[in-house]
């Protein structure tokens, strides 16, 4: 069994083709998928879609690349949302330094606004940074209460910065760019992250790995993502997909 636990099943890739979608991943050993929430109107379907089937949970927060300072209303939105049924962690949130398409000191502001909700829901967070290492490590280090709480999200840092992540007690999910031939950074960090730190997700519908380079990415290939992480480490591919499902309902508290 395997679980993707970074899609995005609200986009319109997907929307009109759920059980589809569902029936592919399941054929592949895909049980769960986590849909995640970029603002409020994508939380909120994220929300009604973890209701409606059984194999998907979500998650609810505000993206960078939409990052504003929250009124007392969106906190409201984000805290009852969070709170909701099926609905297991806060994200994706954090620094994009890369687009740089919100301010910087604004994407700060809206990731501690969030991250203060995250220490009062006492909930799991999901996090996308992207060239903004050094900041995010400042500002976390402000919320001990959160360590061993949270996802690294499609990491693409260096060993190094995985290495000050891991001491945080953060999760690192892996996506499909690690299948990729040149991705030599990333291959490191597959074959180096402690096996009870490790996640796996597609970002679907970007990010698709090989063979699938190039198509819409679905929660069915997070298959060859894991069989990937195995080959590299030298282990198989039963062993990452206990592991990482250990791992995934254990910071998720899925069943």
């Amino acid at each position: 069994m395997l679980v993707d636990t970074h899609a995005h099943l609200d986009f319109p890739e997907f929307v009109h083709d759920i059980p589809g979608v569902l029936h592919r991943a399941h054929e592949m050993g895909v049980t769960t998928i986590l849909t995640i929430g970029i603002d409020l109107e994508s939380s909120l379907e994220a929300a009604r879609l973890a209701q409606q089937y059984d194999s998907i949970f979500a998650s609810a927060g505000i993206h960078p690349h939409g990052a504003r300072s929250l009124s007392n209303e969106d906190c409201d939105t984000l805290k009852a949302l969070a709170a909701g049924p099926r609905v297991v962690a806060l994200g994706e949130i954090g620094l994009d330094f890369y687009r740089d398409r919100q301010p910087r000191s604004s994407q700060t502001r809206c990731l501690r606004q969030q991250l203060e909700l995250a220490v009062e829901l006492k909930s799991p967070v999901i996090f996308h940074i992207r060239d903004a290492y050094e900041e995010f490590l400042r500002v976390i280090g402000d919320y001990p209460s959160l360590r061993g709480n949270g996802v690294m999200h499609c990491f693409s840092g260096t060993w190094d910065i995985a290495g000050k992540c891991l001491d945080l007690g953060f999760y690192l999910s892996v996506p499909g760019t690690v299948t990729f031939s040149k991705a030599e950074t990333q291959q490191q960090v597959a074959r180096n992250i402690p096996l009870d730190r490790l996640l796996v997700e597609t970002d679907a519908p970007y990010l698709t790995p090989v063979p699938y380079r190039g198509k819409v990415n679905e929660p069915a290939y997070v298959r060859y993502t894991a069989q990937k992480i195995a080959e590299l480490r030298n282990s198989t591919l039963e062993e990452i997909a206990h592991e990482t499902t250990a791992n995934a309902r254990r910071v998720f508290s899925i069943q």
